[in-house]
């Protein structure tokens, strides 16, 4: 098949629209993706994993302007224009659509089109915009455009027009089952997990000796630094730790709305850059090269509506990378973490609680054989081709059909 995919950011890059480009590619597909084009890039690329078509630049209107005009609204005419022109001239046959914001565009096309359209759901949209309202993390304009009723409006209405719908974990299909009444036949999840070739060339990790007990306990954290994240959470139990004499490092890799906020924290705690480092964003494989020198990854979202219903990359990351996996309570990473027997839970937001979990760690050494069964699972269970499997039958069934 043709199949015009919807990125509502610019490309390159992102891991999950790198890796379904690939995988439908590789797959005997034809792929044209449209994206954004704040940075004013080349119009058109041809990349190894897809065609990537770019909305063209309104220099007219300033920078700023025209990095406005191409916000991805439910109904934005720059991308209705965009993808009607690529998906005639490309003689598209399907459309897959990238969450939520361009969902209703994706339709409005189909429909003018005679195209069946999948929604790549990567995240509860509605519940990851009321986090920000929540947690105080709105932006001029979010009222008119990040309006959590609106989106939550928004869902139901895409839910009963696509044709089949995408999913990053269990309880993200069972939401869409029990509460918005979606046939489970027109659900597939397609996990966020990593190639089991991320597995070659990882070293084996050994268990630190008795005699190492002293030695600093080296936690990692990747990824977007937001209040609903529980960043704050792990700084103070580090904090804490700190001054009750348990080893532990920190080490952030990411950046987000928040940094200010934690920064701000770090100063007020008296904690030091020998305590936990900010290192801001890096390049995913630069990123990846970071975490593997840790000895646990930690996961510290809030256990609300959001990361009860989806799963983050970073857990598969740090288990393919070989660390223990620290995780609050959110349903789906305590229950692949507890299955597979990979790292501890913590009860979300309670500082009390994670102190004991990195204190325990500290004592008792053993992060190594956490780690080794988190690959083990990787390499079992949550592995790319297996997900891969899946998208290409949805694909296939929409060409059958």
């Amino acid at each position: 098949m043709r199949i015009l995919k919807i990125w509502d950011g610019e490309y390159p890059w992102d891991v999950r629209a790198e890796k379904v480009s690939r995988a439908l590619t590789s797959g005997g597909h034809e792929v044209h993706m449209v994206a954004r084009n704040r940075d004013h890039r080349v119009l058109r690329e041809r990349l190894e994993e897809c065609t990537v078509h770019r909305l063209a630049p309104w220099s007219l209107l300033g920078g700023n302007l025209d990095a406005a005009s191409q916000f991805p609204a439910f109904f934005n005419p720059r991308w209705l224009a965009l993808v009607m022109r690529v998906a005639r001239a490309e003689r598209c046959e399907a459309i897959l659509v990238r969450d939520l914001p361009l969902a209703p565009t994706a339709i409005a096309a189909g429909r003018l089109l005679g195209l069946p359209v999948v929604l790549d759901m990567a995240e509860n949209y509605p519940a990851m915009i009321r986090d920000l309202w929540d947690t105080g993390s709105t932006r001029f304009g979010d009222a008119l455009v990040r309006n959590p009723r609106a989106v939550e409006a928004v869902e139901r209405w895409t839910l009963k027009r696509v044709a089949h719908t995408l999913v990053v974990v269990e309880e993200s299909r069972d939401r869409l089952v029990e509460r918005l009444g979606t046939p489970a036949a027109r659900i597939t999840v397609v996990g966020n997990t990593p190639s089991i070739s991320r597995l070659e060339g990882q070293p084996l990790r050994h268990a630190a000796k008795p005699s190492d007990g002293a030695k600093s306990l080296e936690i990692v954290y990747l990824g977007l630094l937001e209040h609903a994240r529980g960043v704050g959470t792990v700084i103070e139990a580090v904090a804490r730790c700190r001054a009750l004499g348990v080893g532990v490092r920190l080490t952030v890799i990411g950046d987000g709305r928040a940094r200010g906020d934690f920064e701000e924290q770090l100063r007020r705690l008296g904690v030091g850059p020998d305590a936990v480092r900010l290192l801001g964003f890096l390049p995913y494989a630069e990123a990846l090269g970071i975490v593997a020198q840790a000895e646990v990854g930690i996961i510290p979202h809030l256990a609300n509506e959001s990361w009860n219903t989806t799963i983050p990359n970073k857990l598969f990351d740090y288990m393919a990378a070989g660390l223990c996996v620290i995780t609050s309570d959110a349903r789906p990473a305590r229950r692949v973490v507890e299955e597979e027997g990979a790292g501890h839970a913590f009860t979300s937001g309670s500082v009390d609680s994670l102190v004991e979990v990195m204190r325990r760690l500290w004592d008792a050494q053993d992060a190594a054989e956490y780690g080794r069964r988190g690959q083990a699972a990787i390499r079992s269970r949550y592995h790319w081709e297996i997900d891969e499997r899946r998208l290409l039958d949805v694909f296939a069934a929409l060409d059958g059909r």
